[in-house]
């Protein structure tokens, strides 16, 4: 299941500051996570869980893409030091990147 994060990014279609816009909390039972809206302090209104659910394939492409992002951003290395590769050998440069892409692709 996605996680509700990803849902209510998806359903405002932007990023969410939830330290401050939208407070979510977690009720532990049994050791079985049960995550919630505590406060909605935007614009927009509240979703319902209905909405929410509709959600759960965009949430989770949106999920993994990040994870994407992540792995391909250790992988390109320092900014500097690509600026330095770029200086020596754009193609060369290029060629890694692209295969970066290749092996980590976006859904």
């Amino acid at each position: 299941m996605s996680r509700l994060s990803n849902k209510i990014r998806v359903y405002l279609n932007r990023e969410v500051d939830f330290d401050k816009d939208v407070i979510l909390r977690d009720d532990r039972i049994d050791d079985v996570s049960s995550p919630y809206i505590a406060e909605w302090n935007v614009a927009e209104a509240q979703p319902t869980e209905e909405q929410l659910n509709a959600l759960e394939s965009q949430a989770t492409t949106l999920g993994n893409n990040n994870v994407v992002r992540q792995t391909r951003k250790r992988a390109y290395g320092d900014v500097g030091d690509q600026l330095d590769e770029i200086f020596k050998d754009i193609d060369a440069w290029k060629t890694r990147i692209q295969a970066i892409k290749d092996a980590n692709a976006k859904e």
